[in-house]
């Protein structure tokens, strides 16, 4: 294989494991709650603080990556969020829990304004190259379920931590031997593929902090919800930890093929266009998956994250085509900062409004009001012409 074609897998192999060590907690927590006598509200806000750090550590990363080495940080990446994860698996106490989890979001922050940098540098098809790495981040989420479910419901909810963690550190020594060290320092820096004018430019930001911030908050509150949902809706289908995380997986299997459509079509389309086809179906979903159940509520959930994972590519092609290689990690970590705080504050969101109500219902009909949101910033975001990139 070439170079660039091995630091491609390794770093579409971080995203995976980036997304499935963040969930795995909300699919063990149905099992930890009760041992710890906690309520599903009280032990999902002990993730709180990993989704907080999840957010705001990804600043320094960026900075540390720009400024040092892309390479450097995902050696840091794996070997910390795999020791970070087996920790938590021995976690004895509510408070202990939420350490490990934070620690988690710690290392976790390292990947998306690394990872996603390393991706879209110095090539033609970014579209087709964040479709293929949103694919492998979704089905991190898939297997978070999955693997999760099953070591929780077969050999205790500690081993759902700590298998993975010893994995993750595992693919880290592989890394650090054979991935390639491709860097941009010394290179002359690509400029960005379109431009805007001054006018146009505070319009453009309002729109990608609009959609960052909407779009973040739909994710998490989906991702986190999502085995609880389960739980409460398909009790016709299936009653345990592992066949909850089994038709979660399959759902995200199956939506996270959104992520190289859309990847696709924005290499052939307007992103404009793109946006505002992906963002004008997730009102309707996120209010039918508050009102759905049993096989419905499969068939729904499927469409629901198709458009919630569309979402993903377009807004990290909106940088790439906005900034300059030079500092682009560091723009990716400002995003990822506002992505990552509306998704932190997801977890107190459904928190509060499942033990309040007793179901998701309310939490979905609200989150299909955010969507609504996120398509007013796609039909007021600007268009700009592309500008000519040398051979």
């Amino acid at each position: 294989m070439k170079p660039r074609a091995v630091s491609d897998l390794f770093i579409n192999v971080a995203h995976t494991v980036d997304h499935l060590v963040m969930l795995i907690y909300p699919v063990v927590v149905l099992a930890m709650s009760k041992e710890m006598g906690l309520s599903f509200g009280e032990a999902l806000s002990l993730s709180l603080g990993g989704f907080i750090a999840f957010g705001a550590f990804s600043l320094p990363a960026g900075w540390l990556g720009d400024r040092w080495s892309r390479h450097g940080m995902m050696i840091v990446f794996f070997f910390g969020i795999g020791a970070a994860t087996v920790l938590t698996g021995f976690a004895q106490t509510p408070w202990q829990m939420a350490a490990g989890l934070t620690l988690i979001g710690v290392f976790a922050a390292i990947y998306h304004p690394i990872g996603i940098a390393m991706i879209v540098s110095d090539r033609p098809d970014v579209g087709r190259a964040l479709g293929i790495n949103g694919v492998a981040g979704n089905l991190g989420i898939a297997f978070a379920s999955l693997i999760a479910g099953a070591l929780a419901e077969w050999v205790h909810w500690r081993a759902a931590f700590v298998v993975p963690g010893i994995a993750v550190m595992l693919v880290g020594v592989a890394f650090t031997m054979d991935a390639p060290r491709i860097e941009t320092a010394g290179k002359k820096p690509a400029a960005a593929k379109v431009q805007l004018s001054r006018e146009l430019l505070p319009r453009f930001f309002i729109v990608l902090l609009t959609a960052t911030v909407c779009g973040g908050l739909i994710f998490n509150a989906t991702t986190i919800s999502m085995p609880k949902l389960f739980d409460q809706r398909l009790t016709a289908l299936t009653q345990s930890t592992f066949g909850i995380g089994a038709l979660i997986s399959v759902v995200y299997v199956i939506a996270s093929l959104a992520q190289i459509l859309i990847g696709t079509l924005i290499d052939r389309f307007a992103l404009k266009t793109v946006f505002i086809a992906v963002v004008a179906l997730q009102a309707p979903f996120l209010y039918l998956a508050g009102v759905s159940e049993n096989l419905a509520m499969v068939a729904v959930a499927v469409g629901m994250m198709f458009v919630v994972f569309g979402q993903i590519p377009i807004n990290d092609a909106m940088v790439a085509h906005y900034t300059h290689e030079s500092w682009r990690s560091r723009v990716y970590a400002a995003r990822y900062v506002v992505t990552f705080g509306a998704s932190a504050a997801a977890v107190p969101f459904v928190a509060f409004l499942h033990d309040r109500t007793g179901g998701f219902g309310l939490t979905f009909t609200l989150l299909g009001i955010v969507a609504l949101g996120t398509l007013a910033a796609a039909l007021a975001m600007p268009t700009a012409k592309a500008v000519p990139q040398p051979a």
